[in-house]
Formats: structure tokens, sequence, C-alpha cells
């Protein structure tokens, strides 16, 4: 059984930094695209960074420059590392996963965290 188990949120002030990490179980994150979404309130669900099996690394306009993705074998996890948080930032964090790009592959989520940018 897969499961995806995000930590790590919180209320932060603006400027300031938080790791989110995903601790996933039935899969390992060497062979599984990886990706972090998230949602604000009233808004859709929204990409934020991907890490492709081969380890290439994408970004959301918004997490450039702020936002690093990463993943630790030793532990399984999946990291959102983000500095300079704004009130923007402010919704619930989804990890993902999912093996290939074929449509018939299922794609598995986690329960989300929440992230609070606010002074």
């Amino acid at each position: 059984q897969v499961q995806l188990v995000e930590s790590g949120g919180g209320l932060v002030q603006p400027g300031g930094s938080l790791t989110l990490s995903c601790a996933a179980s039935g899969i390992s994150v060497r062979t599984y695209h990886l990706g972090w979404y998230r949602q604000a309130p009233g808004k859709q669900r929204e990409w934020v960074a991907s890490i492709s099996k081969d380890g290439t690394l994408t970004y959301a306009d918004s997490a450039k420059g702020r936002f690093t993705i990463s993943r630790d074998y030793a532990s399984n996890t999946a990291n959102l590392r983000m500095n300079i948080l704004r009130p923007e930032d402010t919704a619930v964090y989804y990890c993902r996963a999912r093996q290939s790009f074929d449509s018939r592959v299922p794609i598995y989520w986690g329960q989300g965290t929440q992230v609070t940018v606010s002074s």
C-alpha cells in the first residue's frame, strides 16, 4: 500500500523559511517522479516544483529562486525547502508521486500540510 505523509508546515513570518517533507512508504522515491503542489483557499491546486526520476528539477515561476525540491534516498522522502516566504505562499501543500506519465499508471497524493505566512 502506497502512502505519502507530508510534514513540516506551520506558521511563519514573511521572509522566513520552512522545509516540508514527504515520507513515502510502499514506493521508492528513487524510481518515482515526485512533485509538490499547493492549494490556497478558494483557488485551484497548482503545481510548485518537481523532481523527475533522473533528477531533473523544475519549478513554477512563483517558486524559482526561493524554493528547492530534493529527495533523500536514505529516509525515502521528498523535501521542499522554502525561503523568503510571502503571504501569497499560504496554502495547503501536497506531495505527489507517479511512476510514469502513462495515464494508466496510478498517481499518489499525500493528505497535505498547511503553510501559513503571516505577521
